[in-house]
């Protein structure tokens, strides 16, 4: 209903990043030596790789990342889900400035930052899409990317959920380190299930919106991945396993990132390019044309819409307005419980927790370093 799977392939890549991302956050979590090599060392490692392939070696133009890869969107959320990662390290660790009050901020800003850029990036697809058709009710544009997004007043719809979701962060200054022998956890008790689920619906709609080729990977797989963590052994760390798992995405798709667009892998189509399977259009086929598009100076008019009719794809945007509808209302429920808890304890709910006493944030205390 939401995507176009035909094969087992396609199911089995899913398990297989699912599950490779579970392996690679406890490896990197649970000691400083594997923290370091993930979220320092590779990554400066990956930096020089980036330069090298800029200046014609590994490849040069034919490297895969500078082929697919090379957007500013996807170097920045590489950076900054791993600038996270090391910032949350810091607070667990006790490093440096990790050690300070006033940098518990950090998680909530960084987190804040994310959200707010994914806002403006579903504000720029409605705005083209207002731009070519002269309405909201939805209109192919092509990004630089390489993707063809079909936008609309749902991409409204989930900016202002995406607002609300930054309000919906609580007890904003109150972690902790995890209590056992190496503290493989940050701790946020007052970020609980409500706040999950509402981020979770929020931030599925924004790649199933704006990355819609990508997201069968990094809008189910890669949000799913943290949440059974804390749901199953690692209650309380979900902000620090979200961004672990983030980082660690960014970076395999950003040197392998054939792995989703080419192959037996590809990553599904949703629902909204109706007819491409029945046509034989594969993602590669919606990435090469849209990158035509985009370098012709064509992106955000007609001709992508012209070029992906000739394709026999026809819009199907359904699912694009019900996921955002449900965003919505999954966030201004959540805000609704923090205002309501608030009053009630008569709390600030940034500087002080709100969901003091629920059984989330009591499993969650109970791993908190005394």
């Amino acid at each position: 209903m939401i995507f176009q799977i035909t094969n087992l392939w396609q199911i089995l890549g899913w398990c297989l990043v699912f599950a490779g991302l579970i392996l690679m956050n406890e490896i990197g979590r649970r000691t400083k030596v594997g923290g370091i090599i993930i979220f320092v060392i590779i990554p400066a490692i990956l930096t020089v790789y980036f330069i090298l392939a800029h200046f014609n070696l590994f490849g040069g133009p034919n490297n895969p990342t500078v082929a697919y890869m090379d957007g500013w969107f996807h170097y920045f959320k590489l950076y900054a889900a791993d600038i996270g990662c090391v910032g949350f390290m810091m607070i667990k660790y006790k490093w440096g400035i990790g050690k300070q009050q006033w940098f518990k901020w950090w998680p909530w800003f960084i987190v804040a930052a994310n959200i707010m850029i994914a806002n403006v990036s579903d504000m720029e697809s409605a705005l083209a899409a207002f731009n070519i058709s002269g309405n909201l009710k939805g209109a192919w544009w092509c990004s630089n990317e390489g993707v063809f997004i079909y936008g609309g007043w749902w991409n409204v719809v989930n900016a202002i959920a995406g607002l609300i979701n930054i309000f919906c962060m609580t007890g904003c200054i109150h972690l902790y380190s995890s209590s056992d022998k190496n503290k493989s956890d940050m701790l946020w008790p007052d970020m609980t299930i409500w706040f999950i689920v509402a981020y979770d619906i929020w931030n599925f709609e924004y790649t199933y919106l704006n990355l819609p080729t990508h997201t069968w990977y990094c809008g189910v797989a890669l949000l799913l991945a943290p949440t059974f963590a804390n749901a199953l052994w690692n209650k309380g760390a979900w902000i620090q396993n979200r961004a672990n798992t983030l980082a660690i995405w960014c970076m395999w798709a950003q040197v392998v990132p054939l792995f989703q667009l080419d192959g037996i892998f590809a990553a599904v189509l949703p629902r909204v390019y109706g007819g491409a399977v029945a046509n034989g259009v594969s993602t590669m086929d919606l990435y090469a044309k849209a990158i035509e598009i985009y370098n012709q100076n064509q992106g955000k008019t007609a001709a992508a819409g012209e070029a992906i009719a000739k394709m026999g794809i026809t819009a199907d945007p359904s699912m694009q307005g019900f996921v955002a509808m449900l965003a919505l209302g999954a966030n201004v429920l959540c805000i609704a419980v923090i205002i309501r808890n608030a009053i009630k304890l008569g709390h600030n709910p940034y500087s002080h927790e709100v969901f003091v006493g629920t059984k989330d944030y009591n499993e969650a205390l109970a791993r908190a370093e005394k």
